[in-house]
């Protein structure tokens, strides 16, 4: 209580919370407050903890640069470390061509420099994205964002040459053929295409409420920008890191991206994001145009060079899948139980749950994905909401967490719902 009397006085409303908790200690896939209270944590840092917290390779990894060192800047003495994450990444990414990759702090960052790469590629201004998308908080990353509550605010104006495509929400009604259709009268009426750089899109949405993006859909936009010389930049900053089962989302539709931005479970927590590509597309900006300060911290890159063990030697992507089958299953008893769950979604163990009023009206109901959050967390489970609505429950539990851990998360989110849904609709048998 005394923490958040003093966060209230110093840090500004601006920055929510969603859980009124102080966290002291985390351990795999289990976190303990100021007070000693346990949770299992199945939100992971809004899906930055895929290889759990505290993994022991990680720790050991980083107490060694530690000792060595914790910053040089890559721009003015480059670090081993740095180089060898990369050359791992580019091993990694979809495509068979030569690939190179930039280290960068944050999400945001990753975005606004694949940007600025493709226009240097291109010689193009202009850049498409998705409604429903998030692509981060700074103020080309509120542009492209396609979620106006929360994000944009009265942050305008906005940065010029961004135009928003609709996006398939199949529950919602709105088609695959519609969004296409979208698309391609966006082109018609708003913006040339001979005129546009490159295409962001998120092949599962992240905050839009983990709608994933079909492999016919993936592939139909993959041509389309083929046709016109336009890029493709897959932000697979939640996606990425076997959140879906696979390294990376777009391999479950076999579509290769031009560029690739990363960031999240990169580095197990420490600040890291990057942008792999096509290497010609990559070498694009002249020298001094890319870069950071804490760029590619040493700290952090040895960090991501442990991950990376980490899903080699632990079989990691194996266990995601075998996470995922586990997930939904819980979550479509659950729906069946529950009328409330207008919907199950998403892709292998990046999955969620659409609460709505009613199963026939599928009216967005926000208060009781909040009620189910708040009555979760009474029983020890932290999760996280998402979509246009805030309607949406999602699962980021960690990859490394055991069978047991996620039985039981799974059992305490049916309690919760039993709580907060019965008497709203909800069915106790």
């Amino acid at each position: 209580q005394a923490l958040w009397q003093l966060r209230e006085r110093v840090v500004p409303r601006g920055v929510a919370q969603a859980h009124p908790v102080f966290i002291a200690r985390a351990e795999g896939a289990r976190l303990w407050d100021v007070d000693g209270k346990e949770y299992l944590d199945f939100a992971g840092g809004i899906g930055v903890m895929n290889v759990g917290h505290g993994h022991p390779r990680v720790l050991q990894a980083v107490r060694a640069q530690l000792e060595r060192f914790t910053h040089l800047c890559f721009q003015v003495t480059p670090y081993e470390p740095y180089v060898r994450l990369a050359e791992r990444l580019a091993a990694l990414a979809p495509g068979d061509f030569p690939k190179k990759a930039l280290f960068l702090t944050t999400g945001a960052e990753a975005v606004e420099n694949a940007v600025k790469i493709a226009r240097a590629f291109t010689g193009r201004p202009a850049i498409v994205a998705l409604t429903h998308s998030f692509h981060g908080r700074t103020l080309l990353g509120m542009s492209l964002t396609g979620k106006a509550s929360y994000y944009k605010q009265n942050f305008g104006p906005f940065a010029p040459e961004v135009y928003h495509a609709p996006v398939p929400y199949p529950y919602r009604g709105f088609t695959e053929e519609a969004a296409l259709e979208g698309l391609a009268e966006l082109f018609r009426t708003q913006v040339d295409p001979e005129r546009v750089a490159a295409l962001i899109l998120e092949p599962v949405l992240g905050e839009g409420g983990f709608i994933p993006l079909s492999p016919t859909y993936l592939k139909a936009v993959r041509a389309l920008t083929e046709a016109h010389g336009i890029l493709l930049i897959a932000d697979e900053i939640q996606s990425g890191f076997g959140r879906t089962g696979r390294m990376w989302a777009v391999e479950h539709a076999g579509v290769v991206p031009d560029l690739l931005t990363f960031a999240k479970s990169v580095a197990a927590g420490l600040p890291l994001s990057g942008v792999v590509g096509r290497a010609e597309v990559m070498d694009a900006p002249r020298p001094g145009g890319l870069g950071g300060t804490y760029a590619g911290n040493p700290l952090a890159c040895a960090a991501g060079l442990a991950v990376l063990d980490v899903f080699r030697e632990d079989a990691l992507l194996e266990r995601a899948q075998a996470l995922g089958e586990t997930l939904w299953r819980g979550l479509l008893a659950l729906q069946a139980r529950f009328p409330q769950v207008g919907e199950v979604r998403g892709l292998g163990p990046m999955v969620a749950m659409e609460f709505v009023r009613d199963p026939g009206s599928k009216e967005p109901a926000p208060h009781l994905a909040q009620g189910v959050l708040e009555a979760a967390r009474e029983r020890g489970l932290i999760l996280l909401k998402a979509g246009m609505y805030g309607n949406v429950i999602r699962v980021l539990v960690p990859l490394t967490a055991s069978p047991e851990e996620v039985a039981e998360g799974l059992g305490r989110l049916e309690q919760a719902m039993e709580a907060a849904l019965v008497g709203e609709g909800g069915c106790s048998s």
